[in-house]
């Protein structure tokens, strides 16, 4: 039985190219690999069929030759060669890795080099620096390059040495079954290299702990449970790697009479019954240390706002303010004297009569004939 067209065995045009080839060959893989298709002769040949086509098309080489000569160019010895469908286990093994290595949470047959762990911070800031932004210096306890090895983990003089059981490869590979597996080589944790004379100073780690001083820009506007991120600003790597970096975890105060949401503030503002029924004005500082001036007008009820445009939080970046709320509390006056009494009593039988409060009077009134019209009761 004739060979299929590689090219329609992926699915693709002639003209396509390398990642083209590698994303048609990732889907199709998937959908007849043996593990999702278990007892499925017809699937099984296809994956292999799959691998056979994606293994020459990949390589440069392979694939003029494949589009001059077709099947031709690979059989009698030609340069395909090797069992499992025109190539090798261990051709399969890597292709495999090639494509599936990152979903798998492995490097292929790539030298590991752990970068270094990321740090966190926790910084607390007051409202008033969020609203400013600030530039703040802090102390991190953290591990850096060893000056002594300069990182390798070698004493100085001496260099570390390829790894004698994964050959420098910082993986090794056993058969099971179908598939070729890797792990981690034991004897160097993946890194291909080991330490034959440790250095004294960091005792192989290539690293040494130490306090470091940073400086962390807080842009104005800056909200609580933001998080700076400072690249490379983390743990240093093991003999040579990469560092992480470090995160800056930022929580705001509370404010003694500032509530926030998002670029807006809120203050609640007690005032007097009497600053309420004739109306007034006060001032409230400002975030910014200025005082802004709020005007009462007669007949304010409890719990009304007033906002005060421009006068809340940064917008982070861009250049634009919130606002900040004013709610007014109206305050029942304590500890009256006899006299004040006698006023306000006074007061109450005149407001009655001309019907000053109206919302209080209209409720009363419409409870009354609910209930009346309600149960029947005369």
């Amino acid at each position: 039985m004739a060979k299929a067209d590689f090219y329609e065995t992926l699915g693709v045009d002639r003209s396509a190219d390398e990642a083209a080839l590698k994303s048609a060959y990732r889907k199709l893989a998937m959908k007849f690999h043996p593990d999702k298709n278990p007892g499925d002769e017809d699937a099984e040949a296809k994956f292999k069929e799959l691998g056979e086509a994606y293994e020459t098309l990949k390589d440069p080489q392979k694939r003029a030759a494949y589009d001059r000569f077709g099947h031709a160019a690979f059989e009698n010895g030609g340069m395909g060669g090797g069992g499992f469908g025109g190539f090798g286990q261990s051709g399969f093994t890597d292709i495999f890795e090639d494509i599936f290595g990152d979903m798998m949470g492995g490097r292929g047959r790539r030298q590991a080099r752990e970068r270094g762990a990321d740090l966190r911070y926790n910084m607390e800031i007051a409202l008033e620096e969020a609203y400013k932004g600030k530039t703040a210096q802090i102390r991190v306890p953290t591990s850096i390059a060893c000056d002594a090895c300069e990182g390798s983990g070698a004493k100085p003089g001496t260099q570390p040495v390829t790894c004698a059981t994964c050959k420098g490869a910082g993986r090794v590979r056993a058969s099971q079954g179908f598939f070729s597996i890797e792990r981690t080589c034991p004897t160097c944790h993946g890194k291909g290299q080991t330490i034959v004379d440790p250095c004294p100073k960091c005792s192989g780690q290539g690293r040494v702990t130490q306090e470091r001083q940073l400086s962390v820009n807080i842009p104005a506007g800056i909200e609580d449970g933001t998080r700076i991120r400072l690249a490379g600003e983390g743990e240093a790597g093991m003999r040579g790697a990469p560092p992480g970096d470090l995160y800056i975890f930022l929580s705001v105060k509370p404010h003694e009479f500032f509530q926030r949401d998002g670029a807006d503030l809120f203050c609640k503002v007690p005032i007097s019954m009497t600053t309420a029924a004739l109306g007034g004005q006060f001032e409230v500082g400002t975030l910014d240390g200025a005082q802004t001036r709020v005007k009462i007008p007669e007949g304010t009820q409890n719990g009304k706002q007033f906002r005060l445009r421009g006068k809340g939080m940064p917008v982070l970046r861009q250049g634009q303010m919130g606002d900040l709320y004013i709610q007014v509390s109206v305050e029942t006056p304590q500890n009256l004297t006899r006299r004040q009494r006698e006023l306000l009593k006074e007061f109450e039988d005149i407001a009655t009569r001309e019907n000053n409060s109206p919302q209080s009077s209209g409720f009363f009134a419409r409870m009354k004939d609910f209930f009346d019209l309600g149960d029947g009761r005369e």
